[in-house]
């Protein structure tokens, strides 16, 4: 678990996500204070978090709206007892929710006053989410929206769950009534306190920056932004398709269906062919390249799923063929098994992992 000034970057888990270790030690190796940054597919604000703690300013921009919101959060600062009386305050004031949710999955994923809060909390934040306070409560909302069960006090709102990503309705209904399992009514307010308390206490620096929920396809997404000296990203693995229905809980709770949605948003990467998606993060490389000095540097995370035979080195080079970019070296990441194969905690058998590379790009 993180403590300090670092506690704050995980408050919320993330299925797909890189360790803070890996933009930190770029920028503090590289960088300086007060040099700009770009994430172009920033997902939950790891490079946004690590420029922050180098008090480098920081733009970031995800398709996916839980991306957003959670990097959203890594920007900002709030008091614990702020976010808490935020919460309180919208829990007291609610009327009857104006939709609740219904069917199997609901009624054993939360206790039916849980689920009636929840309702409220995100009817108010979808309503105004606009100050630190509320962009924070959002995010621990959302990192305690589904997850474990402990044998002592709630930590989570749902019946038992994986953290990273939301459970299937089908299979989860499933596995909870093979078990027996009833959701708990647990202490919404209690559970915001402790993660409040445990996320808040420490804040980072305060340092310029922005998330922007949108497409790095389109020039637009990057108008109004400062030159920056540093990109520091980790584009989404070709064949990785399941971003946001492995989040349908969490996207839901920002506004989106009660039902798991399996279409592709044009807002995404298409994964229909290897040359298409490297001539679609070719596009991205373009537009951050307008959008950096003459000396900065383009820093990528790469690797591959198992389900695809295109070598996940040859689809970035192919990528950066006339980006503005070129690249200088690649270093392959040491221990990618131990590193990020997260679904060893939920008892799958994970296939050896794929090997990532630190892929280092100069301007061309």
């Amino acid at each position: 678990m993180s403590h300090g000034v670092h506690a704050l970057n995980a408050i919320c888990p993330y299925y797909t996500m890189y360790p803070l270790d890996f933009p930190l030690r770029v920028l503090n190796k590289y960088g300086k204070r007060g040099d700009w940054v770009i994430d172009p597919f920033c997902g939950r604000g790891t490079t946004n978090f690590a420029a922050r703690l180098l008090e480098m300013p920081s733009m970031g921009v995800d398709s996916s709206p839980v991306a957003a919101a959670l990097a959203q959060a890594k920007l900002s600062t709030a008091a614990p007892s702020g976010v808490v009386a935020s919460a309180r305050a919208i829990l007291k004031a609610a009327k009857e929710p104006t939709a609740l949710p219904t069917g199997a999955f609901w009624r054993l994923a939360y206790h039916e006053h849980t689920l009636v809060q929840l309702c409220q909390l995100r009817e108010a934040l979808l309503a105004e989410c606009s100050s630190p306070t509320r962009i924070l409560l959002r995010a621990i909302v959302l990192g305690a929206l589904h997850g474990p069960r402990p044998q002592g006090a709630a930590s989570h709102f749902s019946n038992q769950s994986p953290r990273t990503f939301a459970p299937k309705p089908k299979y989860a209904v499933k596995f909870w009534t093979a078990r027996a399992m009833r959701p708990v009514d647990v202490d919404v307010l209690s559970i915001i306190k402790t993660r409040a308390d445990r996320y808040l206490a420490e804040p980072p620096p305060n340092v310029e920056g922005s998330v922007r929920l949108g497409d790095s396809r389109v020039a637009d997404t990057f108008a109004d932004m400062p030159k920056a000296r540093f990109v520091v990203t980790s584009p989404p693995y070709f064949g990785m398709r399941t971003y946001l229905p492995d989040q349908w809980l969490r996207l839901w709770f920002l506004g989106g269906p009660d039902y798991v949605e399996y279409r592709q948003p044009k807002e995404q990467l298409e994964h229909s062919g290897a040359d298409h998606f490297a001539a679609e993060m070719g596009r991205v490389w373009k537009n951050v390249a307008d959008h950096t000095t003459e000396t900065a540097r383009l820093i990528i995370r790469y690797g591959g799923i198992h389900d695809r035979d295109a070598e996940p080195m040859d689809v970035l080079k192919k990528s950066l063929v006339d980006s503005g970019w070129k690249m200088k070296t690649a270093k392959a990441v040491p221990d990618s098994d131990a590193a990020r194969r997260q679904v060893i905690q939920f008892g799958a058998k994970p296939k050896k992992a794929i090997t990532e590379h630190d892929v280092y790009c100069y301007r061309a």
